[in-house]
């Protein structure tokens, strides 16, 4: 058996690298990269204080990039990671996109997707969640406990 680099928690951790771009921007610490044919295309993180719009989620960011770079707004052959489970927002626009498989660390058990009853997103996504989530997780609940703190 050959190692393959390329795998989850390979592109997963590269997230993480983007969610510390995030949090060293005071912002929520959340990151997300497009993969495609192997090759990360596209690479965001939160910029919703950098941009003062509520609507710049790392999710939108990735995928407005990933569809500039591939010339086209279907991401149909392409895997978006994201360290935490995207909100109902997030979810919408990868069924938009028709994302072909969208890879998660940790659940966001307040206003991630899974918590409605319907499902938001395109039929032919595939989900994989958990990948890393004690480490996506963690960025994620510190930058909380620190704000919690500071109040």
């Amino acid at each position: 058996m050959s190692f393959q680099p390329y795998n989850h928690e390979f592109f997963m951790r590269e997230a993480l690298k983007e969610a510390q771009k995030a949090l060293d921007k005071d912002e929520v610490p959340v990151g997300a990269i497009v993969v495609c044919d192997n090759r990360i295309i596209a690479r965001s993180h939160n910029l919703t204080e950098t941009l003062n719009d509520p609507t710049a989620h790392a999710e939108m960011q990735a995928i407005t990039s990933a569809t500039g770079n591939l010339g086209g707004k279907y991401l149909n052959q392409c895997t978006l990671y994201v360290t935490l489970e995207p909100c109902v927002m997030c979810a919408g626009a990868i069924f938009w996109a028709q994302v072909k498989q969208l890879v998660y660390g940790a659940s966001d058990p307040k206003r991630g997707f899974s918590t409605l009853q319907s499902e938001v997103l395109h039929p032919k996504t595939e989900v994989i969640n958990g990948v890393l989530a004690n480490e996506t997780g963690a960025i994620v609940t510190n930058f909380f406990r620190q704000r919690r703190k500071l109040k």
